[in-house]
């Protein structure tokens, strides 16, 4: 029997056809495995039982990060082949070929790491066709040892014995080497001349991190730095060099009996901790963690951004920093660069402009092309459903980026330009749109310049050249601007798409909805169509268009921009329209009663103080109010901390709130939610209270709100974006009360709910408005 089996899904960059060779090997079948356009397509010839035990094992034991989405199996007339061959691809077929997101080690490379007698013993490089970096070191398609950065270092025989011979691990593993071939780590201190190379370069960084000194680490996507996370005084140092008083860093730790010593881990966790993709997972601090992290870590937080090993060069590291401790600890690990701008990625770059951050650099000379940052993900409550769990992936990146998201067929090619903070864009092309890693915020040069050049590097990859561009409203944003001109230079198609509509479409996307939808978007601000900001919006939504139904009530935010920086401002204006100028003195008593006289003189007089209907800001008022956050040094800073001081209060209802029509729109007046507050700090109630009450107004507000709508229209689907979504309050206890009332709940898991999910929300917009 001749039987043409087709593979769809992550199949290809994987190591999928040599692991079809080796099952061919192995149940002595004929024919050949070729990548195509459709994923991978075999053809093998035998005995109809022996097929269908090949067919089921290819299944049942795929490579670790392929995903086999649909198989399509054809019976048909032998043809007599002779023996078993990977076809190669044709040149169209090549540039269809999917990268590859870059790999964790693999258990059997890890076993050869600490293998005395094997040729890779602590050979910091280590890789095989299950594992290794992928999308960082591609420089073109067809994957292959010539288009990535490791094409300077010439295969020795042994490599090159492996590289050939079908019946290896390391057949066709293009990052193959070894310590004869591969590249070098060296320990380098900025302004002398002698550096350390190899495994003697490793036990020294060990050693310097245990005296307290700061190391930046070249590591797959870009640099870390890195420092003993157990001493205060040393994350104090990181903290001033870097200029990062408050946001937490990231952990990474050998293994999950480390990290349990100072977090509280489900399955789930442990699981995502330990897979392939290796993102920072947050994880809930365990009670005495002080003992192991220091606060400063992650002040005024609940969580812990946690990572496992996922290079051999971190667990050869471990292994030396460890070797001497009575108990494992975690050594912080978090992004190598100066604030606001890219990950450095360049050794000469990285150590002159981290030099007064770190004070020794532990380099290799294998090249990164596309810098990627970690990923970060959360594991929370499925609604609904007692003892499930969803991941939530808060920032895409390493692991994750290029894996494509599935697109209803468009006819053209679109370029998404995504939104200004946590910056994404898109590229899409028939079935299939590819979303770029984080990469920050666009008003910063370097961080711009950087996205042009992705940009770029993107299109080449992919062999994607857009007819349409997708942009976001707002005039000023910096991908706004880079679509108007690219677009102009181009010849393109425009397609603008209203920040919320995007949020909403992205998704509507991921979950596959094709039909009308209830769609709540709650986030820190977006340009609206009356030219107001919004953030607290509900629509009726489809990829066709939205109508608005409900917004939050617009507040004044006085001095722009400046009201997100300063909190404070955001609980003047909350109060004064609340309350006029006859709001308790408990609030603020005595505090910045000139400034709050000047930030009423802006409101009064409309200086300088636009309207906003956003969720975002009212967290930050509120924030304010309780004396949780009034200076934000982070994006987001004031909601984490209130969400923080939620987290021990004690349930108590919801405060009052009114909803009322004005124009054909449901608004959710403010005022009498301010008031609730303010009567409960008169009492004297808990700031956990407090906090944890409003959190559960704005449950109340995303349900009632979502009845209303639908009694109206009968829609029963409502779809959950937007920043304020990343509140784990908010998503769960929201999802899980709308759950209750009887709605289909959606919300972004794969992509984030934050600006960094914009992009592929307007691709889907452009693409059913220009099909």
């Amino acid at each position: 029997t001749r039987v043409r089996i087709i593979f769809h899904g992550i199949v290809q960059g994987v190591g999928f056809r040599p692991f079809i060779h080796r099952l061919a090997s192995k149940y002595g079948v004929n024919g050949w495995v070729q990548n195509t356009t459709e994923g991978v397509t075999v053809e093998v010839e035998g005995e109809r039982s022996v097929i269908d035990k090949f067919h089921k094992d290819a299944l049942r034991n795929k490579p670790v990060p392929s995903q086999i989405d649909d198989v399509r199996v054809s019976y048909l007339k032998a043809r007599g082949y002779n023996g078993f061959k990977i076809k190669r691809s044709s040149s169209r077929e090549k540039k269809r070929v999917l990268v590859t997101p870059d790999i964790s080690i693999c258990p059997q490379c890890m076993k050869e790491l600490a293998d005395t007698q094997n040729r890779r013993y602590n050979h910091p490089f280590i890789s095989c066709t299950d594992c290794g970096p992928r999308f960082t070191i591609i420089t073109g398609l067809p994957y292959d040892r010539n288009r990535i950065t490791m094409k300077k270092f010439r295969m020795c025989p042994e490599c090159k014995k492996e590289y050939t011979d079908i019946l290896t691990r390391r057949y066709h593993t293009q990052p193959i080497a070894c310590h004869d071939c591969g590249p070098e780590v060296m320990l380098i201190k900025p302004g002398y001349k002698k550096y350390l190379k190899g495994k003697a370069a490793i036990t020294e960084s060990a050693k310097l991190i245990e005296k307290g000194k700061i190391l930046a680490i070249k590591g797959v996507g870009g640099f870390h730095l890195a420092c003993d996370a157990s001493k205060p005084e040393v994350v104090r140092k990181l903290r001033r060099r870097k200029s990062r008083p408050f946001k937490p860093f990231a952990l990474m730790s050998a293994d999950i009996k480390a990290v349990k010593q100072y977090c509280v881990l489900n399955n789930r966790e442990e699981q995502m901790l330990a897979g392939w993709q290796r993102p920072i997972t947050l994880l809930k601090k365990k009670n005495g963690y002080e003992k192991y992290i220091a606060e400063e870590t992650s002040p005024d937080n609940n969580y812990l951004g946690v990572m496992l090993p996922y290079t051999p060069l971190h667990y050869l590291l471990f292994k030396e920093y460890d070797k001497n401790k009575k108990k494992k600890t975690a050594l912080i690990m978090t992004s190598g660069n100066l604030p606001g701008r890219p990950l450095e990625v360049d050794n000469k770059t990285a150590m002159k402009r981290l030099s007064k951050i770190a004070d020794c650099f532990l380099v290799h000379n294998r090249d990164i092309h596309n810098r990627c940052d970690d990923s970060i993900v959360r594991i929370m409550k499925a609604p609904g459903r007692k003892g499930n769990t969803e991941r939530i992936v808060l920032r895409r990146a390493r692991g994750f980026v290029p894996l494509p998201l599935e697109l209803g067929n468009s006819k053209k090619n679109i370029l998404a330009c995504g939104a200004e903070l946590n910056s994404t864009f898109c590229l899409a092309r028939g079935n299939r749109a590819f979303v770029s890693q984080y990469i920050g915020d666009l008003k910063n040069y370097e961080n711009y310049m950087y996205f042009r050049e992705t940009v770029k590097k993107f299109r080449d990859l992919l062999d994607i050249n857009p007819e349409v561009v997708a942009y976001d409203l707002h005039p000023d944003y910096f991908s706004t601007k880079f679509a108007l001109e690219y677009a102009k230079r181009n010849s393109c198609q425009l397609v603008p798409v209203q920040h919320h509509h995007a949020h909403i479409a992205s998704c509507m996307l991921e979950n596959g909805i094709r039909k009308k939808v209830i769609g709540i978007a709650l986030d820190g601000t977006g340009y609206g169509t009356d030219g107001n900001i919004w953030g607290g919006e509900w629509f009726i939504a489809d990829y066709r268009g939205f109508k608005r139904v409900g917004q939050l009530q617009y507040a004044a935010m006085p001095g722009g921009d400046k009201a997100v920086e300063e909190p404070w401002r955001m609980a003047v204006s909350y109060l004064h329209s609340a309350f006029k100028e006859n709001y308790p003195e408990v609030i603020f008593p005595g505090k910045r009663k000139k400034e709050r006289a000047l930030i009423i003189s802006m409101i009064d007089n409309d200086i300088n103080s636009p309207l906003t209907s956003s969720m975002g800001r009212l967290f930050d008022g509120v924030s304010s109010l309780l004396g949780v956050c009034d200076i934000a040094t982070y994006d987001a800073q004031p909601a984490m901390e209130l969400e923080r001081a939620a987290s021990s209060g004690r349930k108590k209802g919801w405060y009052d709130f009114e909803i009322r029509e004005e124009n054909g729109i449901r608004v959710v007046g403010t005022g009498a939610v301010i008031r609730g507050i303010v009567k409960d700090m008169d009492k004297g109630n808990s700031i956990a209270d407090i906090a944890l009450k409003f959190h559960f107004t704005v449950v109340e507000i995303i349900d009632k709100m979502s009845r209303l709508i639908r009694r109206e229209t009968g829609i029963n689907d409502v779809v959950l974006s937007g920043g304020v979504f990343q509140n784990r309050i908010v998503l769960e206890e929201g999802a899980g009360t709308l759950k209750a009332s009887g709605f289909k709940v959606h919300f972004n898991k794969r992509y984030p709910c934050n600006d960094g999910g914009i992009s592929p929300g307007q691709i889907a917009v452009a693409a059913v408005k220009r099909n």
